[in-house]
């Protein structure tokens, strides 16, 4: 979640999955993670939570693990 504030007009927006737009000459606009405006040194950033994902946890790369060793049963079935 981003939240930006524009310093011109002093509009605070909240990041989602719509475009929002401050109004003002500035134009300073916040889609999901990502700002832009005509001038970015009127632009602070009040918030910024990033969501780390570094890929599986300990449990999933041991559970793939296992799952890797597994060994593939072949059943035998009598033809008649």
């Amino acid at each position: 979640m981003l939240s930006v504030r524009c310093k011109e007009c002093g509009t605070e927006l909240v990041s989602t999955s719509r475009t929002q737009v401050c109004g003002c000459p500035n134009m300073m606009t916040i889609t999901d993670d990502a700002v832009s405006a005509i001038n970015l040194k009127k632009v602070v950033m009040t918030r910024l939570d990033k969501k780390e994902t570094e890929g599986l946890t300990s449990k999933d790369l041991e559970w793939q693990e296992k799952r890797r060793r597994r060994k593939v049963r072949k059943l035998d079935f009598e033809i008649r």
